[in-house]
């Protein structure tokens, strides 16, 4: 018997923003109903974003110019995420930051200061403030014990002061999430991104060769279909056989982030690659609720006929 899930059902949601709610300056098709859907039933409900830059007022007012009545207490940050952790871990400590006023303002509010001798964290986020200067300095901070924080570690490196830079800050910073996760057990992703987003770290090749220098079975290689497209990775197959084993998650998504269909990304072939190295980790949707009507099932109906 098919399963059939019934919103109605649902006390509460959490949604994802940017693709989800929007996209650039544009309302998703469906979402001011949604949204009015979940006023009108009195659900709970959260919109989460990984981008620290912003404080949940501005994310609202980002909304109302859209068309969208979001009151500010429905937004919840990676800032917001940061400021809870550090006030849980070391109450009235002190932090080196390294972002905009949605990541200062949080960790102003939750009684953390700002010290740029001897902080006890250096917390990095999403931002335009990156130098050689900053960057310098938290790495010196760090390596005179405080403990880093890593909101967001890519970026463009000629805003790290140059490529080589970069790829040492970057190689130290996942060095200590990987300190982290690695007694755990928590295993680590790493993305090959969009050259939109970055110009380091980009294709799966140099990615993947990236990540076999740790040297650690936690640390694993993201892909992103669109990503693959977008990057003009027309041997994507042949470097999906070499990556092998490296691979923990791939991310289902077609041109436009609209549903799989395979009219525009050969599906057929990534999922072929896929089966040769014996892929068994997640394969994760993510793309537009609409079009079509339906696109959550029409993708994953469409992907189910290629397995």
């Amino acid at each position: 018997m098919e399963h059939t899930l019934d919103f109605n059902q649902k006390r509460g949601f959490i949604c994802d923003m940017d693709g989800v709610i929007y996209h650039g300056n544009r309302v998703l098709p469906g979402v001011s109903e949604f949204i009015q859907w979940l006023h009108d039933e009195d659900k709970e409900y959260l919109f989460l974003t990984n981008n620290s830059g912003y404080t949940p007022k501005e994310l609202q007012q980002k909304l109302a110019r859209m068309g969208l009545d979001v009151p500010e207490e429905h937004f919840y940050t990676s800032a917001l995420a940061t400021a809870a952790f550090l006030k849980e871990q070391a109450p009235g400590c002190s932090a080196f930051v390294i972002g905009e006023a949605g990541l200062f303002n949080a960790l102003y509010d939750a009684g953390i200061t700002m010290n740029d001798v001897d902080p006890d964290y250096v917390v990095v986020g999403e931002g335009r403030s990156y130098s050689l200067d900053t960057i310098t300095k938290a790495t010196n901070l760090v390596l005179g014990g405080a403990k880093l924080i890593v909101g967001a570690i890519r970026g463009w490196t000629r805003d790290a002061g140059g490529r080589d830079v970069y790829g040492s800050l970057f190689h130290a910073s996942l060095e200590e999430i990987l300190n982290q996760a690695e007694p755990l057990g928590v295993p680590v992703a790493l993305e090959a991104i969009s050259r939109m987003d970055s110009d380091a770290y980009c294709s799966v090749a140099e990615t993947a060769d990236f990540i076999r220098s740790f040297h650690s079975s936690a640390l694993r290689l993201q892909l992103d279909s669109i990503h693959l497209h977008t990057n003009g990775e027309t041997q994507f197959c042949e470097e999906i056989l070499r990556a092998g084993e490296l691979i923990g998650q791939v991310d289902i998504s077609d041109v436009g982030r609209m549903a799989p269909d395979g009219d525009h990304f050969d599906f057929p072939k990534l999922i072929q690659a896929l089966k040769e190295i014996h892929y068994q980790d997640y394969l994760v949707f993510e793309y537009r609720a609409a079009p079509p009507e339906y696109a959550a099932k029409a993708g994953l109906d469409y992907i189910r006929s290629l397995l």
